[in-house]
């Protein structure tokens, strides 16, 4: 909630020139190289109704030809005002889900140029002291915005009762947050949708029968991270 520094702008657009100057070196090493596609091709197929029975999202499930990204079929924030592609896949091996992945890092790039040409001026958060917390250099000077910012992060605000899940399209896949209020400050019910999950879950199913190597790219295109798959 804060306004973006000075300068910061230009240095996203010197990153983004430079990231896709990688990805075309990371191609040219990779894509066509018969060794690299020797080892991912036919590995780790994923059905497109396996995909769905699993409960995969993103690349796991765009990898296996389903085009399904929520960042088209339920924009949120500005998505809805940038054009980007969604890659999908044909077979729904690790191959395909390589190119996927690669492709969406040049998607990314897209949108962030657009972002940046038409990022717009003004305000950048609310003024209501209810919910927006005062500056740093305010509550150095004032002992008032100090306990106003003290009671906002340890209490709170109330929100009105009633369910919601809301989920985001992370790199890794549909992350959720299923959210329950009594109409207190504090939640009466917080369920984190993690996409790790279910990809992890199916790893028996996608692996077997291959070689102990090749369980190493399968796990590198499920794309684990196991501080969200800790049950």
């Amino acid at each position: 909630a804060q306004d973006l520094p000075i300068g910061l702008l230009d240095d996203i657009y010197d990153f983004a020139c430079k990231f896709a100057e990688r990805l075309d070196e990371v191609e040219d090493v990779l894509t066509s190289n018969r060794i690299w596609i020797e080892r991912t091709t036919n590995i780790g197929v994923v059905s497109a109704e396996d995909a769905i029975n699993y409960g995969f999202s993103g690349v796991m499930l765009r990898g296996s030809g389903i085009k399904w990204d929520l960042r088209k079929t339920q924009p949120y924030d500005a998505y809805d005002k940038v054009e980007f592609d969604v890659p999908i896949g044909t077979k729904g091996d690790c191959y395909d889900r390589y190119l996927c992945r690669m492709e969406e890092m040049r998607q990314s790039l897209r949108i962030i140029d657009q972002c940046i040409n038409q990022m717009p001026a003004g305000e950048v958060k609310t003024d209501d002291a209810k919910i927006s917390p005062p500056s740093r250099s305010e509550m150095k000077l004032s002992m008032e915005a100090l306990i106003h910012h003290f009671k906002l992060f340890t209490q709170g605000f109330q929100v009105p009762p009633g369910s919601t899940y809301t989920a985001v399209e992370a790199p890794k896949g549909e992350f959720g947050v299923y959210l329950v209020s009594d109409g207190s400050s504090l939640p009466y019910r917080c369920k984190i949708k993690a996409p790790g999950f279910a990809h992890l879950a199916a790893l028996d199913k996608i692996g077997r029968h291959h070689m102990l190597a090749d369980v190493v790219a399968i796990i590198g295109t499920l794309d684990i991270v196991f501080g969200e798959i800790d049950r």
